[in-house]
Order: C-alpha cells, then structure tokens, then sequence
C-alpha cells in the first residue's frame, strides 16, 4: 500500500476543499441545520458541474468512474467542512444499488440523472424499534397482479423531501433475506413523510406506506436479491462514512489545538499544561492511525479485494474516534464549546449522529466477528 497520494489525488482534494470553503461554509452549515430541505443547491449544482456527482458512477452512465481513493478524499473533505449535502444517500448508496443490480432501463434511466443532480435519489432502510441486519426490515412488498403493494415504516429517510425516488428495501418472504430494493415515487398514493430532529440537525424523515403500488419494473434485481446488493453496497458505505469521520475528527483536532495554543490560563497556554497536552497526543495518535485504517479499505476497494472486514473495522474504529476527539474538544473549550457560537459543538453533535447511522457498533462489531470467526481474509 502508497500511502502518498498522487498529484492529480492532491490536486482534488485541493478543488474539493476549495468548493466547500466558496459554497457549504459554516455559516450556511448553521443556516441548514434542521431545515426541511437541508442542502445549498448552489453547492449541489457546483458538484455536478466538476463531476463529483458523478464520481463513482460509470462512465457509460454519465460518470468518470473513479476509484474509492478519490471518493475517500472527497468524503474526508465533507466531514471537515460538515457540508450538508445528500451526495452519500444518493451518489453512493442509491447509485451502487443500481449500478451493481439494475435492470439496462433502470440504469439508463436514473444513473445520469444521479451524476447530472437532475435526480436525487435515497435509500429508506432503518425501521421503529427494528435492527440494522436483514431481520430489521420488515416492511412488506406483498405481490398484486403485475405489481407489489407496500406498507409499513420507514425512519431516517435522509433528504426525503428533496428525493426523486426512494430506494426502499422491503421484506417479500418469511426467510430472514428475503428483503427486495424498490424504487418509489414518494409523490405516490399511500406515501406520506415528516421530519425527523435528530442530534446532528440535518436533513431526514420518517416515511410511511400505505398500500403503496409499484410496478414489478421498479424492482431492483431480481427477487430475494436486495439484501446481498444492499451489503455489498454497504460495504462501499462504510468506507465514505469513515472517511467522512476521518475528516470531521481532523478539523475537531486542529480547532482544540488552535484554542489549547490561545487560551490562557495562570498566566500560560492550556496546551502548556500536561494533562491537556496528553489528551492532545492521544487524540492525534488515533486520528493518525484511524485514517490510515480508512486509506487501508480504501486502496484495497481499489485493487479490487474483499473489503467486507475492512470497512467494518473502518467505520467502527473511526467514528468511535472521532467521537472520542469531539469530546475532548469539548473538555478543553470547557462550557463554551457546547454553546452555540462556538464550533466545537458542531463536530461533537455530529460525530454522534455518524457514529449510529448505517450501522452502529453492535451491526459492525457482528460483521467483523463473523469475517474473523470464518477465517476470512481482510
């Protein structure tokens, strides 16, 4: 593995950096907070023009087929700018799903409109009171004649209110995979959402079906298949998660070292004070070895191995880390850091909200054990 990056990789990073400063400041990151639609479409429109929309999607589908570094590198930038943007939901879960089991039609029809912005699409997955695993969906997708009849819940549905289409993974039979993908018009008869306020303030909805009719071509491969398309996809969202942490617990760190190096105290700089310094050391040491955990999937996605363990481990260690970060943060700041004006706040709340969404540790502790416990290679 080359830990350096190449400089076409740099010069991304700088471009992406460059977009978020202009486009997704923290200022519009405050602005957006808990808004019911909750992305600049200035910032979403500018994506799609540099192709970043588009930037793991074929190229035979409108987009320039990048590998998982150069997505890395673009979702360590969102987690330091906190740019509020469906970009995950839609580019990356909902575009992998097609991508790896979508009829010719379905891709043609929706994955240049995914890498375009024209279309936003997004996964509705997590049930009430239900898991992460395939037992945890539990929504029916009961067949009529040429179509199947939907009903139940769906919970953090992000961008909802902005999507397309829905992505909708729902049981068809008794055995614990039987779970489909569906594509839903949410303008549909029997669909109905409402915002969800969560922690992190941004953007998700609960969704409700009732005796909802899809066309049996609005089905994402072929029956009993979701699950495996919806893992392997996930697998693929695990990495972009961690990476996103990565970049959130970078920023979080440089804020707490700026403000150990200002504040006074006693007549010195907090960072001057042992204790505070060693908080510092040990937070840089699992930043440092975090991201390189998350560069470590990320080159092996890109040379084509199994990442199953990997991205797992990725996202488990990462967000536990970038959660830890955070909350030293607020320890230095003090009580300052969890008011509003400060942006520590921001990073911490955050990190939270990463670190239980697309699997919590329990679903991602499960997935490495089994790898472990088969014997598997990472």
């Amino acid at each position: 593995m080359d830990l350096d990056f190449s400089e076409e990789q740099q010069m991304l990073r700088d471009m992406v950096r460059g977009v978020f400063a202009e486009y997704a400041p923290i200022e519009t990151v405050r602005e957006l907070e808990d808004d019911p639609r909750g992305y600049p479409e200035v910032l979403w429109k500018q994506l799609a023009e540099l192709d970043l929309l588009g930037l793991t999607i074929p190229e035979a589908y409108g987009g320039s087929e990048q590998s998982m570094l150069e997505a890395t590198i673009l979702y360590e930038e969102i987690g330091r700018a906190l740019a509020p943007t469906p970009h995950y939901a839609s580019c990356v879960l909902s575009a992998g799903a097609l991508t790896r089991a979508g009829s010719d039609e379905q891709k043609q029809a929706w994955l240049p409109k995914i890498a375009s912005g024209e279309a936003i699409l997004t996964p509705a997955w997590l049930e009430p009171r239900n898991g992460y695993g395939p037992k945890g969906v539990q929504l029916r997708a009961e067949a009529d004649g040429e179509d199947f009849v939907l009903s139940g819940s769906k919970w953090h549905v992000p961008f909802a209110s902005s999507a397309t289409r829905l992505v909708v993974l729902a049981r068809t039979g008794d055995a614990e995979t039987d779970v489909d993908l569906f594509l839903v018009d949410p303008e549909a008869e029997g669909v109905s959402s409402s915002q969800q306020l969560n922690l992190a303030s941004d953007t998700q909805y609960a969704v409700e079906f009732d005796g909802v009719r899809v066309p049996a071509a609005d089905r994402i491969g072929g029956a009993g298949c979701g699950w495996t398309v919806w893992d392997a996809v996930l697998d693929d969202g695990l990495i972009l998660a961690a990476a996103q942490a990565a970049g959130g617990a970078q920023r979080a760190l440089e804020l707490t070292v700026e403000y150990a190096k200002e504040r006074e105290q006693f007549d010195k700089p907090l960072g001057a004070f042992q204790a505070i310094a060693h908080y510092l050391s040990d937070a840089a040491t699992n930043v440092e070895g975090g991201t390189t955990l998350v560069y470590e999937a990320a080159w092996a996605h890109s040379e084509g191995r199994d990442v199953s363990r990997l991205a797992a481990m990725a996202k488990l260690f990462m967000c536990q880390v970038y959660r830890d970060v955070t909350a030293v943060s607020l320890q230095v700041f003090g009580g300052v850091g969890f008011t509003i004006e400060y942006d520590a706040q921001l990073y911490f709340r955050r990190a939270k909200q990463l670190q239980l969404s697309w699997g919590d540790a329990r679903f991602l502790e499960e997935r490495i054990a089994t790898s472990v416990l088969d014997d598997q290679e990472p």
